[in-house]
């Protein structure tokens, strides 16, 4: 029977029975390289940072379906090349394993090595240290086995091999220089990824192939940790929308009853988008995920874990900064200093302080001190109202849509203007104003962008927040290094000369539009 009409069917008689359904994808943000796990009634999610800081988010849901943010794994990486931004470094594909009372994420960075950290509460704090300080290697998964055994499942930049390492029972380090334990470059090129675990006597290992974009699904699995493994793949994008499905976890439910598999989809502007596939056991021990080995696009939620009476939980975007701490939806371009910014300068804003930017007048690819989050939706605009203070006239203040081509409107010296740039290392950094305007000097202001359907954006301004007049044309979007777009704040000046100036924000609202 074709596969769509089989998940029709399923999905028909799931709605029948008054069960509840999801929609793919479940997280419509950047939240690359996902892994997961089950401890009690919790999920927890992890997903890579790159160079943002703080650094590898971790996220906590109760049915799989509805995510929130609760915490970072790092605030800073303590190396110099992480002070300003490093496009397309910084910490890459983390795993999340649970044992005996602790929680553990590994990561490895392209330059710095392999690192673990370490907490007994996912929300924090974590105790982050260096374990093995080399190169080139990537996508470190622990493994214990029954006997209290500790293992590491790691490759090699840009793909590899599935290399096995012992490691100290207590996770913190590694007893040798690891064995190749699978690598067919013809099968499965570009391996990487690679997730550990043990069922019903087997070892499995799973591990995406075939690159981000185009890429599938694959399982190994054995009868002894050193293999030797047989390989099938288990996803793949076939005939569907959803592209190169793979890079996730695979967890159960509370119950025991249900296996679910969560994985990115890269989506160009977007980053890496978040979906959820059925998985299951066969009888002879294989994994199978989506319908006949595709992602499906619906489908009934996963059992338990849903409370009717309680709101749903969703990724952090908007903010009124009435807190004390930054919402944990924003992240620096780089290590963060406290003179960045304040939130009870004023009470109820956000005051960014002015920080040098001197790569060239108005280029902000190269700040540190951008304060970005993930672009939440297919379609939404941004809103900040804004109160400048600038004591001199290079001062800009603004709010941007930001990847390797940037776009940006800016208050200055008493104008507005939308700017575009391209930080891309391969071009030459080039900035032109398209557009400008005469504004009332030292008034509060009201910046808008909306994310149009054809991967650009519109700028728009307010003096009084209701009458928003567009300024310039559409300007493109483009993703970053490794990375989607994203949007945010700044208040930078191009000098080495520091200045006084400074931005207060009042509010940044997201709104998508359908």
């Amino acid at each position: 029977m074709n596969r769509f009409i089989i998940s029709l069917l399923l999905l028909l008689s799931f709605t029948l029975r008054g069960e509840q359904t999801y929609t793919n994808p479940i997280i419509h943000a950047d939240f690359s390289d996902p892994d997961l796990i089950r401890v009690g009634d919790d999920y927890w999610m992890v997903a890579s940072s790159f160079t943002a800081m703080p650094g590898i988010p971790v996220l906590h849901s109760r049915n799989l379906v509805d995510w929130e943010i609760v915490s970072y794994v790092y605030e800073t990486l303590p190396f110099g090349p992480y002070d300003r931004p490093s496009h397309g470094q910084g910490s890459w594909a983390p795993s999340i394993r649970y044992n005996e009372g602790k929680y553990y994420v590994y990561f490895c960075t392209p330059d710095e090595g392999l690192f673990v950290a370490v907490a007994t509460d996912p929300r924090g704090p974590w105790q982050l240290s260096q374990m093995v300080e080399t190169a080139k290697w990537e996508d470190p998964c622990p493994f214990w086995d029954d006997d209290g055994k500790a293992y590491l499942v790691r490759s090699k930049h840009r793909g590899g091999p599935a290399i096995i390492h012992r490691m100290s029972q207590d996770g913190l380090r590694l007893l040798d220089d690891g064995v190749t334990v699978y690598c067919d470059t013809i099968a499965n090129p570009v391996l990487e990824g690679p997730k550990m675990m043990k069922r019903d006597g087997w070892y499995y290992i799973l591990a995406p192939a075939g690159g981000v974009a185009d890429g599938w699904q694959t399982v190994l699995r054995s009868r002894s940790v050193y293999g030797p493994y047989e390989a099938r793949r288990v996803l793949q994008q076939g005939d569907t929308d959803i592209n190169g499905p793979h890079q996730g976890g695979l967890v159960d439910t509370p119950d025991g009853s249900e296996w679910w598999f969560i994985h990115f989809q890269s989506k160009g502007i977007h980053g890496r988008i978040i979906n959820l596939q059925p998985a299951r056991f066969t009888a002879d021990g294989w994994i199978e995920m989506g319908a006949d080995g595709l992602p499906v696009s619906s489908f009934r939620r996963p059992a338990g874990g849903i409370d009717a009476s309680a709101p749903p939980r969703t990724i952090q975007t908007s903010d009124e900064f009435s807190d004390s701490v930054m919402g944990l939806q924003w992240q620096w371009q780089a290590n963060p200093h406290s003179e960045w910014s304040s939130l009870t300068a004023r009470r109820g804003w956000l005051r960014l302080y002015s920080q040098s930017c001197v790569t060239e007048e108005g280029n902000i690819y190269y700040s540190p001190s951008l304060l970005l989050q993930k672009l939440p939706a297919e379609r939404f605009t941004a809103t900040a109202l804004i109160h400048p203070t600038l004591t001199d006239s290079l001062t800009r203040v603004g709010l941007t849509m930001f990847g390797q081509e940037y776009s940006y409107i800016a208050i200055q010296s008493g104008r507005i203007c939308v700017v575009t740039g391209r930080g891309d290392k391969r071009f030459p950094v080039s900035l032109r104003t398209i557009a400008s305007d005469v504004i009332t000097d030292g008034k509060p202001i009201w910046l808008r962008v909306e994310l149009l359907s054809d991967d650009k954006c519109q700028y728009s301004y307010s003096i009084d927040g209701e009458r928003f007049t567009p300024l310039g044309p559409s300007c493109n979007v483009a993703p970053g290094v490794w990375v989607g777009a994203k949007v945010g704040l700044f208040c930078l000046t191009p000098s080495v000369v520091p200045s006084a100036s400074y931005a207060d924000i009042d509010y940044f609202r997201i709104q998508p539009i359908q």
